[in-house]
């Protein structure tokens, strides 16, 4: 019997932190060539993007009930108590499946203690409250105490994004054709966030990339709280250099120090294409001393 946190590939929480916490990360399905594949088991996102950029067809789905019905048993089994940190309903229907799998779970292990907590975050929007959590556990800190703390960093949680191209927004039906097109033509780039509902969300447009990931940087000294003393995820499409480039200008402008870096995996990287980048940063000072 422990408390066990788990979380889903949507996460992008990256490898060593995996593996320093053992963590159970639930992979989102990604369909390639109509063949399934699962987002950080049999499909990594460096040959991820590969075959988007060659032009082949993927599509995504959510981790269905069954799938979280095979993940939650083991601990139901084990007597653990869980706590599950999910992807943002606005996003896609993650959360109501687990629910689904927790009530059919519930019949017949009726002491199982599984949390479902819908963190309204998108890839290290998560990712970070993930670590958190590890790290509260690990310190053994009271569950209820985590839950509070998980709930407060997913809801001043700040995800600003940009895209390289417009083209896996409008195939995934976020963009009209004469609005990609047009875009397109102007070298507009799109700000996005995710918003107070979990929905990703185009704030503002840009002409050109440099100014785009400037834009990126000068919203997160907008909005962010003491910068230099919290963790800022930063993600990427598989464009390290680019991610780098970010990086340093946050550096140099509000003397971030301590980063969580990730891609972009498989679950929002199909809509949105190679050359994603993300600042992930909170709003708030955190109450909580870990």
């Amino acid at each position: 019997m422990a408390l066990r946190i788990i979380t889903d590939s949507a996460s992008d929480v990256p490898k060593w932190l995996l593996e320093k916490y053992k963590l159970h990360v639930i992979p989102t399905p990604v369909v390639i060539n109509e063949k399934d594949y699962f987002d950080g088991e049999t499909i990594m996102p460096e040959e991820f993007y590969d075959i988007l950029r060659a032009g082949t067809e993927v599509k995504t789905y959510h981790i269905n009930s069954f799938m979280f019905h095979n993940n939650f048993e083991p601990y139901a089994i084990n007597k653990d108590e869980v706590i599950y940190i999910c992807f943002s309903t606005g996003i896609a229907g993650t959360y109501n499946a687990a629910n689904l799998a927790k009530a059919e779970l519930l019949e017949e292990y009726p002491d199982f203690d599984l949390t479902i907590i819908d963190t309204k975050c998108a890839s290290l929007g998560f990712g970070i409250v993930v670590e958190k959590a590890l790290q509260m556990v690990e310190r053994n800190i009271p569950k209820q105490v985590i839950i509070e703390a998980i709930r407060f960093y997913c809801d001043n949680m700040e995800h600003i994004f940009t895209v390289e191209t417009l083209e896996y927004l409008y195939k995934g039906g976020r963009l009209s054709r004469t609005s990609a097109i047009a875009g397109g033509l102007l070298d507009i780039k799109p700000i996005i966030e995710v918003d107070d509902k979990g929905a990703l969300v185009a704030i503002e447009k840009v002409r050109g990339r440099m100014r785009s990931l400037k834009r990126l940087v000068d919203i997160a000294g907008e909005r962010g709280v003491d910068l230099s003393s919290q963790t800022i995820g930063l993600v990427h499409g598989d464009d390290k250099e680019t991610l780098n480039l970010v990086k340093n200008m946050l550096i140099e402008k509000y003397g971030c120090k301590t980063f969580l870096e990730s891609y972009v995996g498989c679950a929002i990287g199909a809509h949105t294409g190679p050359g994603i980048i993300g600042i992930i940063f909170l709003s708030e000072k955190s109450p909580y001393v870990i």
